[in-house]
């Protein structure tokens, strides 16, 4: 799948990632939804009363998860291996990739790689059933924050790297308004 006709690899982009109709994670989803769209962000990223938060953690991953993933698919032709030969925000941050299991020793790669990495990851993660279980009633595994925590930031690098690498081809494309309240709304859940 891809936003953006070219030579670039289809495995770039993940499918959205669906919480089931009808599920609690749904209804936890349009409760986003609706209080995002009263504009205000700090009250959007609040835990609802009652609600349990791996829940809400889990669904506002695959969230951010499916922002980041359409936002940079609409500059993937200005990230290119030449334009980006490394996943970098800026000259002080350089990012290395290495998952833990297939690449376990961090190795330096270009931006469009590292992107393609993580989004794999990401989304391998999400389709975890003992990681993010979609059914109710299955608990979250122990280490659901830390794992959840990993994921976001590793999301956080790829603002980072739009920001840093990508602002220029996000303002002719005249994006930025969607990618600094997608940005801002990350930066509140995260905090």
């Amino acid at each position: 799948f891809s936003l953006v006709s070219g030579s670039r690899s289809s495995k770039t982009f993940k499918p959205k990632k669906n919480i089931p109709e009808g599920s609690h994670q749904y209804e936890l989803l349009k409760h986003a939804e609706a209080t995002l769209g009263s504009g205000n962000l700090r009250q959007a990223v609040m835990l609802p009363e009652g609600e349990d938060l791996n829940e809400w953690i889990a669904v506002n991953t695959v969230d951010f998860f499916n922002q980041i993933n359409m936002l940079y698919g609409t500059i993937t032709e200005f990230c290119t291996e030449a334009s980006c030969p490394v996943m970098s925000a800026g000259p002080r941050y350089e990012y290395h990739w290495a998952d833990g299991t297939n690449i376990k020793k961090p190795i330096k790669c270009s931006a469009p790689k590292y992107i393609d990495y993580l989004m794999t990851w990401v989304q391998d993660q999400l389709d975890d059933e003992t990681l993010f279980p979609s059914k109710i009633g299955v608990p979250f595994p122990k280490n659901f924050m830390s794992v959840a925590k990993t994921i976001l930031k590793r999301l956080f690098r790829v603002y980072a790297h739009i920001y840093h690498q990508h602002f220029d081809s996000v303002m002719r494309l005249q994006e930025e308004a969607h990618l600094n309240t997608s940005f801002k709304h990350f930066i509140f859940f995260v905090q």
